[in-house]
């Protein structure tokens, strides 16, 4: 549970980070959308995380993470919708570790849940003990 917690977190930051800089792009028809998105969305599946065991959450947490890494590197290098950022500024590297740790967490929560579902399959297949009879 506490590694779900981690990549909810993780989550959330990066959520607040792009609803704080929202007013500044909310005027750009695609870059203000996606940012409310990213807000909205970061929000859901932070307490889709916490409140839903499933393999679902984490993969969102995974996809949330790298998605809006490669977005950012975009806009950092050669620019999206008029926007183009730089590796500089608070806001910057507080959503990118925040969202490097919801990728890596879901990443290990997802691991995890699934390989103990491959364990209870081979565990269900193993053929009953002979000795018994």
């Amino acid at each position: 549970m506490g590694m779900r917690i981690l990549a909810a977190l993780a989550v959330l930051v990066s959520a607040a980070v792009h609803l704080d800089l929202w007013p500044d792009v909310r005027d750009n028809h695609v870059i203000g959308p996606a940012f409310m998105l990213n807000a909205v969305g970061g929000v859901v599946i932070a307490v889709l995380l916490v409140c839903w065991k499933h393999w679902i959450p984490p993969l969102l947490a995974m996809g949330f993470g790298i998605s809006t890494i490669v977005a950012f590197t975009v806009s950092a290098t050669a620019g999206m919708y008029g926007v183009h950022e730089h590796w500089s500024g608070f806001s910057v590297w507080a959503a990118l570790i925040a969202e490097v740790v919801a990728a890596v967490a879901g990443a290990i929560v997802l691991y995890r849940e699934l390989g103990a579902r491959s364990e209870v399959a081979v565990a269900d297949r193993q053929p009953a003990d002979s000795s018994v009879l």
